[in-house]
């Protein structure tokens, strides 16, 4: 088993669980951040909403060993999540920065997701054929 495997899935839930906080209380300077303009009521409930869902799926991931499954359905719910902000960034270009900067985000979550979950990470070496 490789050792930086589990620091993967200790830190994932971590990192959700604060993008989730941010989202979920303090979600207008977040917005204004990424757009450089204000942020409607409407956009900073919308993301009060996917806070809250990232702080759902950090506590349901926490201590996610790989193979369960756990880490790779949240996985495909951060892309499916990713997949309907460009589809919303290609929609409405008034919220295309941010719906942006949200589908990359998601992105980065699923692949570290999907990489701690196939016990992958940083110093992982591929087994050697000795054919």
């Amino acid at each position: 088993m490789n050792p930086a495997a589990p620091g993967l899935r200790q830190v994932l839930p971590a990192a959700r669980a604060c993008y989730g906080g941010m989202l979920l209380l303090a979600p207008g300077p977040l917005i204004r951040w990424c757009t450089r303009g204000p942020a409607s009521a409407r956009a900073q409930n919308v993301s009060r909403l996917l806070g809250a869902r990232h702080l759902i799926q950090a506590a349901l991931t926490a201590g996610a060993r790989p193979g369960t499954a756990r880490l790779g359905i949240g996985a495909a719910v951060d892309l499916t999540h990713a997949a309907s902000m460009v589809g919303l960034a290609l929609l409405d270009r008034g919220v295309r920065r941010v719906t942006l900067a949200d589908a990359a985000i998601e992105t980065l979550l699923a692949g570290v997701g999907l990489t701690a979950d196939a016990g992958l990470g940083p110093g992982h070496r591929p087994p050697v054929s000795r054919t």
